[in-house]
């Protein structure tokens, strides 16, 4: 059995292990994350931004994207990021139809 504090340092470790791995396959778009999973890097970002004004602490948008993506974003995107193909796009925005009418 463990504690509270023990259970958020386990998930906070498995945290920043999600994040060092996405991290280590910046060839996986953004568009491919949100398509077969519904979030993404910039995802992550607005969590930790979200979690951390809940509890008093100022953290601002660019600055969270630059803790996940491990660089600011402008830098990670004209390395990494590639435009999306007609097909990313379709299967996007059919997620997100898909998504709309569950609701």
């Amino acid at each position: 059995m463990m504690d509270e504090r023990l259970q958020t340092e386990i998930e906070a470790a498995a945290f920043r292990r999600l994040v060092e791995h996405l991290r280590s396959h910046p060839e996986v778009q953004n568009i491919e994350l949100m398509i077969t999973a519904d979030f993404c890097r910039n995802c992550l970002a607005k969590w930790l931004k979200a979690e951390a004004e809940a509890r008093g602490v100022e953290l601002d948008y660019e600055t969270a994207r630059e803790r996940i993506y491990g660089m600011p974003y402008a830098e990670w995107k004209a390395k990494y990021q590639t435009e999306a193909t007609p097909e990313q796009r379709k299967a996007y925005e059919e997620r997100q139809k898909r998504k709309q009418a569950s609701q």
